[in-house]
C-alpha cells in the first residue's frame, strides 16, 4: 500500500516571503506544492488568508493581484477559521495571536506546521503531545523532505 501524502499547514510568514521572493526556503516549498506532488499535500487557514491579504494591502498593495493569481496556482486547502471556544480550549501555551494558527492545523490534521515565526513557536517544538511538528521552512526542505522522499520510495 502506498504511503500517505504528508499534510503540510503553511503559516502566513512562509506564504508571504514565498510570493515575494525569487529565492529562498519559503519559495521553494511553494515552487514544490505548485507541482501537485502526490506526496505532499498543503493548506493554510483562513485565519491566514485574512492575516495574509491585510498585510498585503497595507504594506504592498501593488503585488495582491499577483498574490491572488500565485494563491490559486497552490490549490491549498483552506481551512476553517478556528471557533472562539476552539481558540480557548487550546491547552498548550501560546501567543494568542499564534492559537488560530496552531488550531486550525491541528483542525486540519497536519503532520507538520511550517512557520517561519521563531520567536512564539520555537517553545512548542518541544511539546510531545502536539498532533503536528513544528518546524521551520529550511527544516522543511532538509531534513524533513528527504526524509518523506525516502519513504515514498519504500
Amino acid at each position: 500500500m502506498a504511503a500517505r501524502a504528508a499534510k503540510v499547514f503553511l503559516d502566513s510568514n512562509v506564504l508571504i516571503p514565498g510570493f515575494i521572493s525569487e529565492v529562498g526556503p519559503s519559495r521553494r516549498i511553494l515552487e514544490l506544492l505548485s507541482r501537485d506532488l502526490p506526496f505532499l499535500c498543503a493548506a493554510t487557514g483562513r485565519y491566514n488568508i485574512i492575516e495574509i491579504e491585510r498585510n498585503i494591502a497595507k504594506k504592498a498593495p501593488g503585488i495582491l493581484p499577483t498574490y491572488m493569481e500565485q494563491i490559486k496556482k497552490l490549490a491549498l486547502t483552506v481551512v476553517p477559521a478556528p471557533t472562539e471556544a476552539e481558540v480557548e480550549a487550546w491547552p498548550w501555551p501560546a501567543a494568542r495571536k499564534d492559537v488560530p494558527v496552531l488550531v486550525s492545523a491541528q483542525n486540519w490534521g497536519a503532520d507538520f506546521l511550517i512557520t517561519g515565526d521563531k520567536k512564539d513557536f520555537e517553545g512548542l517544538k518541544a511539546v510531545a503531545e502536539l498532533p503536528f511538528r513544528i518546524i521551520s521552512p529550511a527544516e522543511f526542505l532538509d531534513p524533513v523532505l528527504p526524509d518523506l522522499l525516502g519513504r515514498m520510495r519504500k
